[in-house]
């Protein structure tokens, strides 16, 4: 079984299944874990959603645009701060209420998922504090340990940060700092390449270290503005 580590989506179903077919994944043997943040931006949550659902080996943690998409999906409630940052891209994906099937792929998701002295967290951690003292917030929202990690990479120190040999994030683009490509500072892997803007879709062999890459999103989705067109 391989395992890959995937990016934010953000409704960039297109793009999902070029990574899918560009690294040959198998949904049955192989494994995905996904960084979250299927929601938001794109039109196609709806179909990007269920085709992480077949995907028999998934690891799903979740982003911050997803908790908000749980939340909307619970009470009907559309806050303005969401509305604002893509919720309305989700809404539309859906048309009517969100099948319950993936009401319950977002209630389960993890906050983090740890294997073999490596983190999955969508957002980061506190470096230097224990995660059973760190709450949802810090998982889905902190960049603490992103900002130490590339504030060390300019200084050409690469020394770890954690107790954790690896640690992959989504949520920070590479693309604000200048890379198309998932960045590795100190034991920290970014691997939101932007496919919720302007960039394109990442997903990684965690063995390898192989990654497979979309189109840039915008030319999947001529007609669309994804997250791009957020004021």
């Amino acid at each position: 079984m391989r395992t890959f580590v995937l990016g934010d989506i953000h409704g960039a179903y297109k793009a999902l299944k070029q990574c899918f077919q560009k690294a040959g994944f198998d949904h049955e043997t192989d494994q995905l874990i996904f960084l979250g943040d299927v929601c938001d931006g794109w039109p196609e949550v709806y179909e990007a959603t269920d085709e992480l659902l077949k995907v028999k080996n998934l690891v799903f943690i979740i982003g911050n645009h997803d908790d908000w998409a749980l939340t909307w999906a619970k009470t009907g409630h559309a806050p303005e701060i969401w509305l604002a940052q893509g919720g309305k891209a989700t809404i539309e994906s859906y048309s009517r209420n969100i099948p319950s099937d993936h009401i319950r792929l977002l209630s389960q998701a993890k906050e983090y998922y740890i294997h073999e002295k490596k983190l999955f967290v969508h957002g980061g951690i506190k470096p230097f504090a224990e995660l059973c003292e760190q709450d949802r917030t810090v998982f889905l929202w902190n960049r603490e340990l992103v900002n130490l990690a590339l504030q060390r990479k300019t200084l050409n120190d690469e020394s770890q940060i954690t107790r954790f040999n690896e640690i992959y994030v989504g949520h920070t683009p590479t693309t604000n700092f200048g890379s198309e490509m998932p960045v590795h500072a100190c034991e920290v892997w970014l691997m939101d390449t932007g496919a919720g803007w302007h960039g394109k879709l990442s997903m990684m062999n965690i063995e390898t270290k192989e990654i497979f890459q979309s189109d840039p999103v915008p030319d999947l989705y001529p007609k669309h503005t994804g997250r791009s067109g957020i004021i």
